[in-house]
């Protein structure tokens, strides 16, 4: 073997090692994720805005967000994929729900008859001891009560930073009203977990390029968010 097939070889090995090093991670990373607490809401909802949507909730804070929209366009926009960090308050507080609501084990729908539906919901919870869910309309469960309408709620914020998200990179026109809407459904106690939009919220109120009153009420929300987490 001459030098340059030597060095060629040690930078052959040097790339493996990293890529078998990263797999490793991963692999660990995702064992970790399997043996961790977790909630998980689905809601579906054929007709509503998203019709379909699925949060899941580690017991390290770390979240995803999941929806889809039906349109007849077949728009791109039509599933959203979000990664985020829910704050140690909200998670505490949604931990806590379920271990009230018994891991959701046993009869959770009110099974009331003539009841209108309000989409299939699901609530799930696993941990390396426990696999459990229930599936209802209504639930005359306080705790369910309580964690389905926080759940809902923190989805609609979500969906508010998804088109703002889309908005700042393609209709900045249209940024102030959907964040004056924002903002009034915040002052209503319509929207949950603040802080876990504030990235596309930095961005809109630190981009000059932005109307004035829409990064002022982009900070405001900012403001109100940190007030929400502590």
């Amino acid at each position: 073997m001459n030098c340059d097939q030597f060095r060629q070889s040690r930078k052959l090995s040097r790339f493996q090692t990293v890529v078998l090093f990263c797999l490793v991670l991963s692999f660990h990373s995702s064992l970790r994720a399997e043996q961790q607490p977790r909630i998980t809401f689905d809601f579906a909802f054929p007709g509503s805005e998203p019709d379909h949507y699925a949060i899941s909730i580690f017991a390290d804070g770390h979240a995803t967000y999941d929806s889809h929209v039906n349109t007849s366009q077949g728009s791109e926009e039509d599933n959203f994929h979000f990664d985020f960090t829910i704050s140690p308050s909200d998670r505490t507080r949604i931990f806590d729900l379920a271990r009230r609501a018994h891991y959701f084990e046993g009869e959770v729908d009110s099974k009331k008859r003539g009841m209108a539906s309000t989409g299939v919901k699901t609530l799930k919870y696993t941990d390396t001891e426990k696999n459990t869910q229930a599936t209802y309309n209504y639930s005359r469960i306080p705790a369910v009560q309580e964690l389905t309408d926080f759940l809902q709620r923190l989805s609609t914020t979500l969906e508010f930073g998804r088109r703002l998200e889309y908005d700042h990179h393609y209709q900045k026109l249209a940024l102030d009203e959907e964040l004056k809407r924002m903002e009034e459904m915040s002052k209503q106690n319509g929207l949950e977990g603040l802080s876990a939009v504030s990235p596309i919220l930095e961005k809109i109120a630190g981009d000059a390029s932005v109307v004035n009153p829409g990064r002022v009420r982009a900070q405001r929300l900012l403001a109100a968010g940190r007030k929400e987490s502590p």
